[in-house]
């Protein structure tokens, strides 16, 4: 089911030093792994620091260009500690990745106002910290490349995903809008990438019979690529990428066009 890993990888500016949310596993794993084999040096942040530094040793065993960090994006505090940390021993942060999110199910009806606010406070508010936090101190340095983990359920309305998690990722789309006009004189850029379905171990996960009636639904008939979606990270992240701000960067099959 997977699409296969890219030979080559974007190259990185030297001392590049990038922050990923959630990158414990999925999506945010792969992301790190494409960034560090362009030459950035990466801190792997996410709710439990276990899953992290388990990520974090599997990606770089000696630990010189990785370090793992304890970070809940729900959390304001943690974000100011986690720049702190990674300045001390990584060096200036010229790159954040906020991957960070949660996903239910919930039908609309059904929804409460509790889910409804921890699925928009983990997936959109802490994209709004991030950038408050993270993207003022790299606007005040002069430099710096945000990317945004939106979705194709943020555009589309979702079809396999709750309205929470559709809302708050149609939220980020207008984020990275609002952040790149706010930081683009600073010399920082606000991108979001939004993913259709991609290769996954919920979608490995899935029966033969319902795998084949999603990919059937897909234009291209097969599942997006982690590693090409890190390598997009990698290029959008680039100091080459200083024209390319307050887009959203469609990877979805043709699913949705515009």
């Amino acid at each position: 089911m997977s699409n296969g890993t890219t030979s080559e990888t974007p190259k990185a500016a030297k001392a590049s030093v990038a922050l990923v949310t959630g990158a414990a596993q999925g999506l945010g794993f792969a992301i790190a792994s494409r960034l560090l084999a362009a030459g950035f040096k990466v801190a792997l942040t996410g709710r439990e620091l276990e899953g992290v530094e388990a990520a974090a040793a599997a990606l770089d065993p000696d630990g010189e260009n990785t370090l793992a960090l304890k970070l809940d994006v729900t959390v304001r505090q943690d974000f100011v500690t986690a720049l702190a940390a990674v300045e001390a021993r990584l060096g200036t942060l010229t790159a954040v990745v906020n991957n960070a999110a949660v996903t239910r199910m919930t039908p609309v009806l059904e929804i409460t106002e509790a889910e409804f606010n921890e699925v928009v406070t983990t997936n959109l508010t802490s994209v709004l910290t991030s950038c408050q936090v993270l993207g003022k101190h790299m606007a005040d340095r002069g430099y710096g490349r945000i990317v945004n983990l939106a979705s194709l359920a943020g555009q589309n309305g979702g079809t396999a995903t709750g309205a929470h998690y559709a809302a708050s990722k149609g939220g980020i789309i207008t984020l990275t809008k609002i952040f790149a006009k706010e930081f683009g004189p600073c010399g920082v850029t606000v991108n979001a990438i939004a993913p259709g379905p991609t290769d996954s171990p919920l979608v490995r996960g899935m029966s033969e019979e319902k795998t084949q009636q999603v990919l059937a639904n897909i234009p291209v008939r097969q599942f997006g690529s982690p590693d090409f979606l890190g390598d997009l990270v990698v290029l959008l992240t680039s100091p080459e990428a200083a024209f390319a701000t307050g887009a959203t960067w469609d990877v979805n099959g043709g699913l949705y066009m515009r």
